[in-house]
């Protein structure tokens, strides 16, 4: 028995594939899901992903989002996501430096302003650790 799991962003599907399970950051701990697992929805955090197929596990980076299983299928609508293969550090880097310096003019900014670039900082800290995990 296999789960089909389907990760989607603004910008397109990053992910949509058969595993075998998964385990998500959410924002009451690490949640894993396998075939058969009862009906869930729950908020995503930013983390990592942790895709198992074929006895292989697959990382991919995601920013805040929204999950939900239903029979053998995960959807997860999120910010952002990124398979670990696809980081490029140096534009992680760029965004972070970029997304910093913007917060230190901050008393310019609306609070809307200020969380965005507070979560831009936040997912290129989970791309970063997820790199050098490998």
């Amino acid at each position: 028995m296999s789960l089909k799991l389907e990760i989607v962003t603004p910008s397109g599907k990053v992910y949509d594939e058969e595993i075998d399970s998964v385990v998500m950051p959410t924002t009451s701990g690490e949640v894993g899901i396998m075939p058969g697992h009862i009906p869930l929805l729950t908020e995503i955090q930013p983390g990592d992903i942790a895709v198992t197929k074929s006895g292989t596990v697959d990382h991919l980076a995601v920013s805040k989002g929204f999950a939900q299983c239903i029979g053998d299928k995960v959807s997860i609508l999120a910010e952002n996501a990124i398979n670990d293969d696809d980081i490029d550090m140096a534009e992680v880097e760029a965004a972070k430096e970029r997304a910093q310096d913007a917060l230190k003019n901050a008393k310019e900014m609306s609070e809307e302003e200020i969380n965005q670039l507070e979560t831009t900082i936040q997912y290129a800290n989970i791309q970063q650790l997820l790199k050098k995990k490998k």
